[in-house]
């Protein structure tokens, strides 16, 4: 699947010089490997909940029970999925609901710049607002055809195509709203706070003014 001939922001078409496919340093993977932090949670379908607050127009928090939430309007978006950890798998398909339903039906303040994606344990990843919403971030709840499995986000996992894949965490209950950046869950251990892959943003260190939140 080659790149769009116009990338969304953020995103630059810079090739791999190993794969014209891949963004720079990336090697082709075959299969899908289990990479996450901590256990496996129990999906319990009567406890969970998928919450978006903060900053929300309303002043509100809008919450979903599973049932709920898996039955709003659900689409497909082939895409590829780039690791930090320099695998790049390709054309999958994935299934779920658009994160632009999710601000169209919950739309946040018109001072938010970022969200905050909240997952099991307390993991989180920052977003900006125009990354959350592009017309390819999906709320997945399929690949390929079929149900993810617990290892790999089930019962929904957040995919953004144009972002390193710790950008889309597994397990997600809930969006925050903010009014101004902070860091997540790896961005706080010293990942880059956007995640361009075709940029090869990896790491903190690269970060240039902009890139990160203010001190």
């Amino acid at each position: 699947m080659g790149q769009p001939a116009e990338r969304e922001s953020g995103e630059r078409a810079t090739r791999g010089a190993a794969d014209p496919q891949l963004p720079p340093g990336q090697r082709l993977q075959k299969g899908w490997p289990v990479t996450h932090y901590g256990p496996v949670p129990k999906f319990r379908p009567e406890r969970w909940e998928f919450r978006v607050f903060g900053a929300t127009a309303d002043g509100e928090k809008h919450c979903w029970t599973h049932e709920e939430f898996t039955a709003l309007p659900y689409t497909t978006v082939e895409a590829d999925l780039h690791c930090v950890t320099k695998f790049s798998m390709v054309g999958a398909e994935w299934g779920g609901i658009p994160a632009r339903t999710v601000v169209e039906i919950a739309p946040p303040a018109p001072d938010v710049t970022h969200v905050m994606v909240w997952a099991e344990y307390g993991f989180s990843s920052n977003l900006r607002l125009e990354d959350f919403t592009s017309d390819r971030t999906l709320f997945a709840t399929h690949k390929d055809g079929e149900l993810l499995t617990a290892e790999h986000g089930f019962p929904l996992r957040l995919i953004v195509p144009h972002l390193y894949a710790w950008k889309g965490p597994k397990w997600v209950r809930g969006v925050e709203y903010m009014t101004a950046d902070r860091r997540g869950f790896w961005e706080e251990r010293g990942y880059h706070n956007v995640g361009d892959p075709w940029r090869e943003q990896r790491y903190s260190y690269q970060e240039e003014p902009g890139d990160g939140p203010e001190l």
